[in-house]
This record gives structure tokens, C-alpha cells and sequence, in this order.
């Protein structure tokens, strides 16, 4: 894509192709081998408990002997693409018992002030 022996600048290259001209100069960064062994554990951890999250990773490498901390082993894991299963919270499904009242404006045509009425009947909490 880019030609850095062309005759066009690199600036114009990128700005034709809608890249970001810091982007022509990125190089990556090789993961360091002590990074790779931690990884290997890491997926071997996470694979025979999935519902683990980085710090209890970071204890089983712990006490494998490797000196590490949590947010390396998160960082690792996030580089990775894993994270831990749990049972999230639903929060926004209805409880069956609950009323779901119906919307008694939906097709009423407001066209004049004061038509329509509006109160909230909340009571205010007091500050702890």
C-alpha cells in the first residue's frame, strides 16, 4: 500500500489512502518470552476453570512460583481475548408479577397547551 521509494511524500500516500500518518511509522512490539510463558499458564488455568478472573489466575501463578501481579495477568488475558464467566445480572427483565401499565397517550394527538398533564409521585431520598 504504501511505497516509501515512490516519488509521492508519505504524507500524501497516507492522506490518499485515509490513513493516519503516525500509523506509516508504527512497528510492532514482540512479546517477550517470560510474557509468552505466562500466557501458556494462563490459558491452562482458564481452560480447567473458566469462571476464574485475574486475581485468582494471578494466585495459581503465585503459587506456581511466578512472581506477577494482577494487572499484568489482566492485561495478559485481555491481550489474550479471555475473560472469566460468571452469571451476569439481569436487570432490566420484569418480574412476571408486575403490572406493565398501558401507555394511554400513544395515539392522542396533543395539540394545545395544558392538554396534558404530567406529576412525579416519587419520594426523594435523603442523603446519607
Amino acid at each position: 500500500m504504501i511505497d516509501r521509494e515512490h516519488t509521492l511524500p508519505l504524507t500524501r500516500q497516507s492522506r490518499i489512502l485515509e490513513l493516519s500518518r503516525s500509523s506509516l511509522y508504527y512497528q510492532a512490539v514482540s512479546v517477550s518470552d517470560q510474557d509468552l510463558e505466562l500466557m501458556r499458564f494462563i490459558d491452562e488455568i482458564h481452560l480447567k476453570h473458566p469462571f476464574m478472573g485475574s486475581r485468582s489466575i494471578r494466585d495459581q501463578l503465585q503459587d506456581m512460583g511466578h512472581k506477577v501481579g494482577r494487572q499484568h495477568v489482566s492485561t495478559l488475558m485481555k491481550k489474550m481475548g479471555i475473560a472469566a464467566m460468571y452469571r451476569k445480572p439481569r436487570l432490566s427483565k420484569p418480574h412476571p408479577d408486575h403490572k406493565v401499565y398501558p401507555y394511554l397517550l400513544r395515539n392522542l394527538d396533543i395539540s394545545r397547551a395544558n392538554q396534558v398533564w404530567a406529576a412525579d409521585i416519587s419520594v426523594p431520598q435523603k442523603a446519607a
